[in-house]
């Protein structure tokens, strides 16, 4: 019998504002690790902020400066990958030797995803994955991820992965993801209904894995004084109120849902429960029907723009042939 012991994080981040927000992760993550937990997960957009209930100024055929203004802030306090603030979550996680699973907000560019970032215990920056769908409004703020990002690795407590919010509900990505074999699917959401509850029981149970579902339990207060949300004064209002969880493959409760205020949920996972789990229901194995339908996925990168040729050669000039009265043509 494999016991891994796993901790889901519901905390709010100090929004916009990086380093104190990793300090509050580094004091989670301390109380995670010392209740003996080897995986850690923390909500979506923690680093450094899930955007709620802002609208950056957008209308239909207008922007205003206020909203622009208000996303070069966002684009400030979110991170490179890898980068600076990568290298100290790394450290965090070799500290505690854990596996530590985190969302953030990442730049490339002039563009902002929505990102889960995947550390070993060694401290190394396993991979990512950029969220493919942004839901509704994010739109305006969150590029699109691409099949690059979609990694499930095999590690010593499992295989791991990652799917974000409501990619959950798109049943091909799940799939994907179950042919990947994942045992150990992280879930960091801003989703905070009961319904949400309901999706993860039955991810667990359609996939035979266990869940881990990451949300925030945000404040008014977590928020700056100046954050631009409408009809929402008494700092104690509650934007978002949790419900974080984890299931087993039978999708049992194993742990939450919490709902009042900031949390750490630790359970012990049984890795033979999902052997005896797929016993009678195995999606990707003997209950599947590929002779009737079948997915196809294209993990392939989608640059913008692709060179090619001699990366590096400088131009050459190209010599025209001479004229009929023998002079020399110029260069092109």
């Amino acid at each position: 019998m494999t016991l891994v012991r796993a901790a889901v994080v519901q905390a709010a981040p100090v929004a916009f504002d990086v380093e104190r927000t990793l300090e509050k992760a580094q004091r989670l993550l301390d109380e995670a690790a010392s209740g003996g937990a080897r995986l850690v997960v923390f909500p979506e957009a923690f680093v450094t902020c899930y955007p709620r209930g802002v609208t950056f100024g957008a209308t239909i055929g207008w922007r205003t400066p206020e909203g622009r203004e208000l996303f070069r802030r966002y684009w400030e306090s979110s991170i490179d990958v890898p980068g600076p603030v990568t290298d100290r979550l790394g450290e965090m996680a070799r500290e505690h030797s854990v596996y530590l699973v985190i969302g953030v907000v990442e730049r490339a560019g002039g563009t902002l995803y929505c990102t889960v970032l995947f550390f070993d215990p060694a401290g190394e920056l396993m991979g990512k994955h950029r969220k493919v769908m942004p839901t509704a409004a994010e739109r305006l703020v969150w590029g699109y991820g691409d099949g690059s990002t979609l990694p499930v690795f095999e590690t010593e407590i499992g295989r791991l992965g990652a799917v974000i919010c409501w990619e959950n509900y798109m049943p091909l990505l799940r799939m994907a993801m179950y042919q990947k074999g994942i045992q150990l699917y992280c879930a960091p959401t801003a989703d905070a209904r009961d319904t949400w509850i309901a999706s993860m029981r039955h991810i667990a149970c359609e996939g035979r894995c266990f869940v881990l579902s990451a949300n925030q339990f945000a404040r008014r207060c977590d928020y700056p004084d100046d954050y631009p949300i409408e009809r929402v004064q008494d700092p104690q209002t509650v934007l978002c109120r949790g419900g974080s969880l984890i299931v087993s493959p039978l999708g049992d409760v194993l742990a939450g849902p919490a709902f009042e205020g900031e949390a750490v949920l630790v359970a012990d996972l049984d890795l033979g429960e999902i052997v005896r789990g797929k016993y009678d229901f195995d999606v990707v194995g003997h209950y599947a029907r590929p002779d009737i339908f079948r997915l196809h996925v294209d993990e392939s990168p989608k640059p913008v723009v692709v060179f090619s040729g001699e990366a590096g050669m400088p131009l050459r000039a190209v010599q025209k042939p001479p004229g009929e009265c023998g002079e020399r043509q110029s260069a092109w």
